[in-house]
């Protein structure tokens, strides 16, 4: 593995550490609320406190973008910045729901180099770096060779903070679930766009994510011969808070039922039923299309 991989796995691994042994007695966890059903723990704390420690041990002129801190650590004027989520799924990990995951990418020039996403609970480690292929566990990974959406599995996330768009989001949902043998909701991106990259889901799509929610998986995605991109298939999804990735074809009908649901179209004052009605057009096209691969 590439020297910055490494370093960035003993991170991931120290972090896993603490998680695993937090997850030992929930009771005595202290729980703090960001904002409504948004929350933070001293586990998250500590865990992007020790993953940024062995980084900038061993890169000190890097940058860091974290979820808890920011970019109050590194270097802020650096080329090469990590990007980290040190829970991704914090709220399962409260309730002992044992699906979350460590997030830690490095971006180089705003573009994606290395990414780790490490599963503490089931020991899954999910490695990639640009253009040396994506792995779970040193075993190579490939995206499912499914092509048609009404054969897919597809993962997605509900919007949960205040001030959402959940009735636009149901739109949505309503609309691929109509069309794939199933949507699955585990609640940890990082984990959803892992299992892409394993061939376990045949795609995902999500709106509101955050650059450290998506960065190291969606590497791992591409490695692996998926494609990731916004709601109209663009590829600045990292800052754009909305992301559909999967197969190659599957991502290709996924873009063709979403793409009026992308975020301009979500902010600009669209009634929903002139929304329903462009999309219902555009779902037909993408069925003929589906049944053409």
């Amino acid at each position: 593995m590439h020297p910055m991989i490494n370093v960035a796995v003993r991170a991931a691994r120290e972090a896993g550490k603490i998680i695993n042994r937090a997850s030992l007695d929930l009771d005595l966890l202290r729980v703090t609320q960001k904002s409504a059903r948004d929350f933070v723990t001293e586990v998250d704390r500590a865990s992007e406190q020790a993953i940024i420690e062995i980084l900038l041990k061993a890169f000190p002129q890097h940058g860091i973008l974290g979820e808890e801190t920011g970019t109050a650590h590194g270097r802020a004027d650096s080329d090469h910045q990590w990007i980290i989520d040190p829970l991704d799924g914090t709220t399962n990990f409260i309730h002992g729901m044992p699906v979350y995951a460590v997030s830690i990418a490095l971006a180089h020039h705003g573009v994606v180099q290395h990414g780790v996403v490490y599963d503490p609970s089931r020991d899954e480690l999910f490695t990639a770096s640009r253009g040396g292929g994506a792995f779970l566990n040193n075993r190579r990974l490939r995206v499912s060779k499914r092509t048609r959406l009404d054969e897919a599995l597809i993962g997605t996330g509900f919007p949960f903070r205040k001030g959402d768009d959940l009735d636009t989001y149901l739109e949505m949902f309503k609309m691929v679930a109509e069309r794939c043998v199933g949507l699955r909701r585990p609640g940890a991106a990082a984990i959803d766009l892992a299992y892409v990259a394993a061939g376990r889901y045949d795609g995902f799509f999500e709106i509101g994510l955050k650059p450290w929610d998506v960065a190291a998986g969606s590497l791992l995605v591409t490695e692996a011969g998926g494609l990731v991109g916004n709601f109209t298939g663009e590829s600045d999804f990292l800052h754009r808070e909305e992301l559909v990735t999967g197969s190659p074809r599957i991502y290709a009908q996924l873009v063709a039922l979403l793409k009026h649901y992308a975020k301009a179209d979500r902010d600009a004052p669209e009634t929903s039923v002139k929304r329903q009605a462009v999309v219902a057009t555009q779902a037909v096209d993408a069925t003929d299309d589906e049944a053409s691969f």
